[in-house]
């Protein structure tokens, strides 16, 4: 079998710009509305939005790669880097490497992409490693660098990359293409970008993490302004389609389906971020309306629900999880609950012990 990057064109994709333009109206739309949308969050809300993106974006493009990381341990780091508040808890190292990445992705997104760029992301997320003979550098095995699934006796080879004696020659022309590609549309340079960069596969181990954050830089650069956009996230929750886009482009250089599949899951993650703003902007009408009007106890388990986002609590908020909140006796909190409801603070639904309270808020959740 020919890899794409064997074929004689290599790295001349094909694809139909004309066929994708839409994608990109919708994108620049949807921008805009974001942007909008930002104005009216208030400044402590925003610190929450661009921690919790950042951080959730961290957890996601690892649990992609099967690495499941501390939510809290990367929320605390990267609030650390930006200077917020928070605890003074021991973050382990792989998750202050991988939020550290997220934290240089954010700020430096406007710099140009060098070797040195990647080697430092490199290091930062493969900072738990010992296994590793390349770190902070592109790999020099002479083995095949392959993706393969299947049983060890008879492995199914999905790809296979340049030998690594080529690596540094295709990385040259990667980060020209990179730095001098910006005349493209938005989405598509992060599509090419992203298909690009797996193809060429420079690292040993971490390729994945860090050609979607390449492609988020991209759309940073587009956007000229850092990107609050849930991309792996919504890569996520398509994981399988993902992989099978991927798998498309992986011999040949007509990458449509790939570029059809990557567009449209950047609308998506436009759409999820814009219901986390949106959550925001009904968590400050909601305390306008209720802030004076909750107690003590009330108030504690309401912020509690806050803070588990647009989803809440799964399966909804019961009474055993409001004393367990708010520490209140059993009648103490079935008063209290009444009364929320009678409020209109929270919504009632079931009944006995089936009994669930969830926050009466406008959102939609994608």
């Amino acid at each position: 079998m020919a890899w794409n990057w064997q074929h004689k064109d290599w790295p001349d994709f094909i694809y139909d710009a004309v066929a994708l333009s839409d994608y990109e109206s919708q994108f620049l739309h949807k921008a805009g509305m974001m942007h909008g949308s930002f104005k009216h969050v208030g400044q402590n809300d925003r610190e929450t939005l661009r921690v919790q993106l950042i951080s959730e974006e961290a957890y996601k493009t690892s649990e992609i790669e099967g690495e499941i990381l501390n939510r809290d341990s990367l929320q605390s780091s990267i609030r650390r880097h930006f200077g917020l508040r928070t605890d003074n808890c021991r973050i382990p190292p792989a998750e202050q490497g991988v939020a550290e990445m997220f934290v240089d992705l954010y700020t430096s997104y406007n710099e140009p992409l060098n070797h040195e760029k990647l080697y430092l992301w490199h290091e930062m997320l493969m900072n738990s490693r010992r296994d590793l003979r390349n770190i902070g550098c592109y790999r020099t095995h002479e083995e095949p660098m392959q993706i393969v699934s299947g049983v060890l006796y008879d492995p199914k080879v999905h790809f296979e990359a340049p030998p690594s004696e080529n690596v540094p020659k295709e990385m040259d022309a990667f980060i020209h293409w990179f730095n001098e590609g910006q005349g493209l549309p938005i989405l598509l340079r992060a599509g090419i970008a992203h298909i690009y960069f797996e193809s060429i596969h420079p690292f040993e181990d971490g390729n994945g993490r860090i050609g979607r954050s390449v492609s988020e830089k991209v759309l940073s650069q587009g956007l000229k302004g850092p990107t609050l956009i849930a991309l792996a996230q919504a890569i996520e929750r398509s994981r399988k389609a993902y992989y099978k886009a991927l798998q498309s482009a992986s011999d040949d250089i007509d990458i449509q389906e790939w570029l059809e599949f990557f567009c449209q899951t950047v609308l998506e993650a436009q759409d999820l971020t814009q219901s986390m703003i949106n959550f925001l902007i009904e968590k400050s009408k909601f305390y306008d309306r209720f802030s004076d009007k909750l107690n003590e106890r009330q108030s504690k388990v309401i912020a509690r629900m806050f803070e588990e986002g647009i989803d809440g609590f799964k399966g909804g908020l019961s009474a055993n999880n409001y004393i367990t909140i708010s520490g209140a006796a059993r009648a103490t909190a079935t008063r209290d609950l009444q009364a929320l409801v009678e409020m209109g603070v929270l919504k009632k639904t079931g009944e006995r012990k089936y009994t669930r309270y969830y926050l009466n808020i406008e959102h939609e959740s994608v």
